[in-house]
């Protein structure tokens, strides 16, 4: 630096040199709060028993669903998915993973709504619960009338006094059938979202797919004429953001499986299909291992780096072959 350039530098205002000083520690300040909300939530235990360990069935259900939403409001930084200034607007890691967690609680709480807690498909919806369910379905970014958090706030009370209905003896309304029938109509939502998340996965390298839409069926037709092949591969700016709405599939995923392996026990037992409910929530607790890379590495298929999502995708294929599984065990008599 010449002796010219020194003097100038100190010839600035006073004013603009603690500016400059001050902006630079709050982006230090706003960076390092961007990291610490950036942090995974951890995994929690199911509760079973009420008070006085109590065992209801649905209670770990239902509680469990509760938590887990609570958590998307609560963790650190609170929900980002809506958040208009900075840092939370300027992460994507964290809002992509709430997404993961948003659809798990939102097929979980509409099967709850339509099965879970209805005898048959006659039977009266029960009013906290067809309130609740509604709630979480709020747009997912909406900052203002309604704010996501609000409304997912209600949904959550409204599901917590569902489930403290559920304990009450001296209410017979508030019901929770764990019958193998209503376990299937949650399985068959979660193969769906397995499915489309390993693919999504999957296009981390491929560049398209053979068109088998209408596949199996001759007699079957689309609105529009379908090409041979499909272009699939996922842009490199959004590799980051499907893996971690992964993770936050597989963290949801591997509470409800926990939650549903203690309220369909007896289910389980009956149809011998315990084993399938504990490989499902093992290949779940091994897709949520630790980060070993700052980033989200990307390597071809056979290449010289990783790629965590071709890694992430195996996890969960297998898990949803055992999720297929157990549907099968469910149909059989």
């Amino acid at each position: 630096m010449s002796e010219a350039t020194a003097a100038s530098i100190l010839r600035r205002p006073r004013w603009l040199r603690i500016a400059g000083i001050g902006i630079a520690a709050l982006l230090l300040v706003l960076a390092a709060l961007g990291i610490y909300w950036s942090r995974m939530p951890d995994v929690f235990w199911v509760n079973q028993g009420i008070e006085n360990d109590r065992v209801r069935v649905g209670y770990a259900t239902v509680d469990t669903l509760t938590r887990v939403a609570a958590t998307l409001l609560e963790k650190p930084g609170g929900y980002l998915n809506n958040d208009r200034l900075p840092p939370g607007v300027w992460l994507d890691n964290t809002p992509n993973w709430e997404i993961g967690v948003l659809q798990q609680v939102r097929d979980l709480a509409r099967v709850i709504r339509n099965d879970y807690s209805r005898s048959q498909s006659q039977s009266r919806e029960d009013e906290d619960v067809s309130e609740a369910e509604q709630a979480f379905f709020i747009d997912s970014n909406s900052w203002i009338l309604p704010a996501s958090e609000s409304a997912y706030r209600d949904a959550i009370r409204g599901f917590t006094r569902y489930r403290d209905r559920l304990g009450d003896d001296d209410d017979t309304q508030a019901q929770f059938y764990a019958r193998a029938d209503n376990l299937r109509e949650w399985l068959a939502q979660v193969e769906k979202r397995l499915g489309s998340m390993t693919r999504r996965l999957g296009d981390s390298v491929a560049t398209n797919r053979i068109n088998e839409n209408l596949a199996g069926d001759a007699a079957a037709e689309s609105s529009s004429p379908q090409p041979d092949s499909i272009d699939i591969a996922t842009s490199w700016f959004d590799v980051d953001d499907v893996f971690f709405e992964a993770r936050g599939t597989a963290w949801a995923l591997l509470h409800f499986f926990r939650a549903a392996e203690l309220d369909f026990a007896s289910v389980l037992a009956d149809k011998n299909a315990s084993a399938s409910v504990r490989q499902i929530i093992r290949e779940l607790e091994a897709s949520l291992q630790p980060l070993g890379s700052p980033v989200i590495l990307n390597g071809s298929g056979f290449g010289f780096f990783a790629n965590h999502s071709l890694v992430m995708a195996n996890y969960l294929a297998r898990a949803n072959a055992a999720v297929i599984n157990l549907r099968e065990l469910l149909d059989q008599g």
